[in-house]
């Protein structure tokens, strides 16, 4: 084998590597930002559970608190 070949065969190999290396990092990276989404989409769905949670109370609160002591509407115009 000729000392060109040699290069050659040793720059394509090298270069095949590293674009293995590069992929196989891509898709680790691509998959923890993957995940984070997921780790944020069910914290904005917890947080979404609370909030509703938090106003059916205050709705069954207000509900309560108008058959106790009844409300006159008002009107500013």
């Amino acid at each position: 084998m000729s000392a060109a070949s040699k290069a050659t065969l040793a720059f394509t190999s090298i270069g095949a590597v590293a674009i293995i290396i590069s992929v196989h990092y891509g898709q680790k990276a691509e998959r923890a930002t993957m995940h984070a989404g997921v780790l944020r989409d069910m914290e904005r769905q917890k947080q979404m559970k609370e909030r509703q949670l938090d106003f059916d109370v205050q709705k069954a609160l207000e509900e309560e608190y108008k058959k106790v002591q009844p409300v006159k509407e008002t009107t500013d115009t």
